[in-house]
């Protein structure tokens, strides 16, 4: 792995297995750009990343990408600021226990887990279209496996479950991924996003209550941060991952997503509500 002069973007990057995959992409001779919520969290992550590459210049943005304001802030910033980007890395992500608007009137699952990917992307695009080779690459789950998408309550509103949105939220990655992909062929650069397995990490520990139990108690049979990066590290650095485009993976493999992850009119549909709700994209 040589990820030499590389500029790679992570959002949630100070835990799990984003902090895994910039630690080992610095490692490989990348610059990380880190973008998460916690300032404490974000800025130890960043000491850890100077201290393995000493003079290389790691950067830490501090933004809450549940708010679509905050999405464009950074969005904005890092496509004024870089001039190339080789890897783009989608993901930050949540659980909720219970529904929660954003200041934007969207879902909280939907705005975290789907929207920043979406804005983020697109307001990066022109950077990644003049680096040669340039990696997209989000963070999906095999959780998108039980879900459909209601395009008539995508918000949520008529019954709301906590693994019920966050699969659709995945689902709905993996069918930006595949719109995205569509929208790039020709530019050199490519989308993917993959499952990284059920892994012990911080994911839906804020929730507190029995939620929390649950998960906690589930994690006791999980894999590592360490494992669950392998398949981001491969899509974000391989060089057997450089011209596939469009598609899901796990273990560092191609595999097969749902039925509904693969119709490309809904992926299509989701994309033009995407843009409209957002104001970029289309």
């Amino acid at each position: 792995m040589n990820m030499q002069q590389k500029v790679v973007v992570i959002t949630g990057a100070s835990s799990g297995i984003g902090a895994v995959a910039a630690t080992e992409l610095a490692r490989a001779g990348a610059r990380i750009i880190c973008i998460g919520r916690d300032p404490a969290r974000g800025a130890k992550i960043v000491e850890q990343l100077r201290a393995i590459t000493p003079g290389v210049n790691h950067l830490l943005y501090c933004a809450d990408l549940a708010r679509l304001s905050e999405v464009k802030r950074v969005g904005n910033l890092l496509a004024e600021s870089e001039q190339r980007i080789d890897v783009l890395i989608n993901n930050a992500g949540a659980l909720f226990a219970r529904r929660e608007l954003t200041e934007d009137g969207l879902e909280k699952t939907f705005a975290t887990n789907h929207m920043a990917y979406f804005v983020l992307t697109n307001l990066l695009l022109e950077r990644l279209k003049v680096t040669a080779g340039a990696r997209i690459v989000s963070t999906a789950s095999d959780a998108h496996k039980s879900a459909k998408i209601d395009f008539a309550d995508l918000q949520s509103e008529n019954g709301y479950s906590a693994f019920g949105a966050y699969g659709r939220s995945k689902l709905m990655n993996i069918l930006f991924t595949r719109t995205l992909a569509r929208r790039l062929a020709g530019s050199g650069a490519t989308s993917n996003c993959f499952h990284p397995g059920f892994v012990a990490t911080r994911f839906g520990d804020a929730n507190g209550g029995f939620m929390a139990f649950i998960i906690r108690s589930a994690k006791k049979f999980a894999l590592t941060p360490e494992e669950g990066a392998k398949t981001m590290i491969y899509l974000a650095s391989s060089p057997e991952a450089a011209s596939v485009s469009g598609k899901y993976f796990y273990k560092c493999k191609v595999a097969i997503p749902s039925e509904a992850a693969r119709n490309d009119a809904d992926a299509q549909r989701l994309w033009d509500i995407s843009a409209r709700l957002s104001g970029v994209g289309a």
